[in-house]
């Protein structure tokens, strides 16, 4: 009679549990709502290319790029653009299904994904993902970063800029052109550090980048390392891998920079109490003295406000410099409205903010420069949801991001033309379709102080340089400013060269 031996046996047994597996995993992937809605095939199955472009830094422009080849209506009942990502991700671009993602009831919670941007046991109120440890964090720093409590600062943010204008100046003459990215990633530090902390960095005084500033210009790229590669990050320092190690590295030194930073600041509290300035921490180190809040909570949050708080405003700013040098006709109007401020500079934030040429200028550099252009994934509530006129069960991850919404030529004619002009009478779909700083209940805190110091950098840099042009010195070109996208957005060749005549 015949019969199989043993391992013979073994060996059918585990190929019928591979292909039972499999076809789970089929079954499921297709009956997933995620598996009918338009993008390319392999999104159906992995994540895997998405991942890539994330590592590789174009992922903004890989995610817009499936938006304008997938995101059509996929029935009469569909309502706007939506495009598959991966099998369980979803990005959209229709307002609709944005403004209920990113309500202010924090319905739709921010999915792991943010949990793995930094280090395992760093909590703040940028990456938590609990929604009552982040109106708990919200809470505490919100009130100092309100344009209200914004005014007392005005003055440390206005020196920290006249220094930086003065540099800049200086290095024109000595150097015969002017990095005005390592200028205002000095500016941006020197002023987070100062509001935060109590005292500068002193990054503009000492006029040359070192570790720290080298750590800040890589902390997307690490956050993206952390988040797409979080078993490896653990074991970085244990593996031969110098990108991992580097990352890994980069993370713990920027912590105890912030660590550093609060413990000066407790011996100039402690040393002088009545001569302690107010800070955006105020209330955070109370809250510590109160014991609502630990030593390590304080430190997380410290070190989301330095990397939050610097690469951004400087890539905001070096963009903006860039693109105005590089249309006259915008320069020119530009000049026009600064010149109607005070000669003696005799003006501050609310004189700024009425200037509609100078903010058309923000606003715009924001829409197709913004620091921050990459998805904000989200997670679909209990339950399940109607986004579009597609259903999601509840899990599935969804998202939009500024660069595509910013891009949308039904809402902004010629997208990639920079237009300041466009923002002097903006449409409300240009206003809904603004995402530069999120949206919702998660809306950057940061972002009156970010506008603040970038109206006030505009205005001092373009009236103390008003002929400043690009420069071609040391091969600087239009290469270097070309975009890095990881999960933040930043010149590739990390330097801007600026001439003045």
């Amino acid at each position: 009679m015949f019969s199989l031996e043993p391992h013979a046996v073994n060996i059918a047994g585990l190929a019928l549990l591979l292909v039972l597996i499999i076809i789970g995993y089929v079954y499921r992937i297709l009956r997933d709502p995620v598996s009918r809605i338009p993008g390319p095939w392999f999104t159906r199955w992995t994540d895997m290319v998405a991942t890539y472009h994330m590592a590789t830094g174009p992922h903004s422009s890989y995610i817009h790029s499936l938006h304008e080849k997938y995101a059509v209506p996929f029935s009469l009942k569909s309502a706007g653009p939506v495009v598959r990502v991966s099998p369980s991700e979803v990005s959209f671009s229709d307002m609709s299904a944005v403004k209920e993602i990113y309500t202010v009831k924090e319905t739709y919670v921010k999915s792991e994904f943010y949990t793995r941007l930094t280090a395992p046991t760093n909590k703040n109120v940028f990456a938590v993902t609990n929604i009552d440890l982040h109106r708990r964090y919200r809470r505490l720093l919100s009130a100092a970063m309100s344009e209200t409590s914004l005014k007392s600062m005005y003055p440390a943010i206005e020196a920290n800029v006249n220094l930086a204008i003065q540099r800049i100046g200086e290095e024109l003459q000595t150097r015969g052109a002017a990095d005005v990215f390592k200028w205002w990633l000095f500016l941006a530090t020197d002023i987070i550090g100062e509001l935060s902390f109590g005292e500068s960095f002193r990054m503009l005084e000492k006029k040359q980048k070192n570790q720290y500033i080298e750590d800040l210009e890589s902390a997307g790229f690490v956050a993206a390392m952390r988040a797409l590669f979080p078993t490896a990050m653990w074991v970085a320092k244990f593996l031969p891998l110098p990108w991992l190690r580097y990352a890994s590295e980069s993370t713990e030194r920027t912590r105890l920079s912030a660590e550093e930073s609060i413990r000066r600041h407790e011996r100039l509290e402690q040393a002088d109490p009545t001569n302690v300035k107010p800070t955006l921490f105020s209330k955070m180190y109370k809250a510590e003295e109160d014991e609502q809040l630990t030593f390590n909570e304080v430190v997380d949050n410290a070190v989301g406000y330095i990397i939050a708080g610097s690469d951004t405003s400087a890539t905001t700013l070096t963009y903006l410099v860039w693109c105005v040098c590089k249309h006259p006709e915008v320069k020119a109007a530009l000049l026009r409205e600064l010149a109607t401020l005070p000669a003696d500079g005799g003006y501050g934030d609310q004189e700024l903010k009425q200037l509609p040429y100078l903010n058309a200028v923000i606003e715009e550099t924001l829409r197709i420069h913004g620091a921050a252009p990459a998805s904000l994934p989200r997670v679909v509530p209990r339950g399940g949801a109607s986004l579009a006129g597609y259903w999601l069960n509840e899990g599935t991850t969804v998202s939009s991001q500024a660069y595509t919404l910013h891009r949308n030529p039904m809402t902004f004619p010629e997208p990639e033309k920079f237009d300041p002009s466009r923002w002097l009478a903006p449409t409300k779909a240009m206003k809904d379709a603004f995402f530069a700083f999120g949206g919702g209940s998660r809306i950057c805190v940061g972002m009156h102080l970010s506008l603040m110091n970038i109206r006030l950098a505009v205005s001092k840099f373009f009236r103390r340089f008003p002929n400043v042009e690009i420069s071609t010195l040391e091969g600087m070109s239009d290469e270097d400013m070309e975009p890095h996208m990881t999960f933040l957005y930043g010149p590739k060749g990390r330097r801007c060269l600026v001439e003045a005549h």
